[in-house]
């Protein structure tokens, strides 16, 4: 628990500090579809830090997408793993790269 003078946050779900790359999809300011490539700087069973060279806006909805193939079987299921929904609740710029912590709309089970 962290306290700061009379306010004090707990978190629900433990951060891990993991770098894992993925796939952004949005919308940008003129409505046009993109897809880029970013990374994870940590991530919780409710949202994520990422890193980022598209430039996000604040309250958006965003698609994530882990690139990876995975192997179709019985055993790991027919499909791969569907996008997850996020919001982007923070901004911060890093030289040509964009800092953002984004809120699952539904948390990771």
């Amino acid at each position: 628990m962290k306290v700061n003078g009379n306010h004090s946050e707990r978190r629900k779900f433990q951060r891990i500090r993991v770098q894992v790359p993925l796939f952004i999809r949005g919308k940008d300011h003129h409505g046009t579809e993109f897809l880029e490539l970013a990374k994870t700087l940590d991530i919780s069973g409710q949202g994520a830090r990422l890193i980022s060279p598209h430039s996000l806006r604040h309250d958006e909805i965003i698609s994530l997408t882990i690139p990876a193939p995975l192997p179709r079987s019985a055993e790991f299921g027919e499909s791969g793993t569907p996008p997850i929904q996020a919001r982007v609740r923070r901004l911060k710029c890093s030289g040509d790269m964009e800092l953002a912590a984004v809120e699952f709309l539904k948390p990771l089970e």
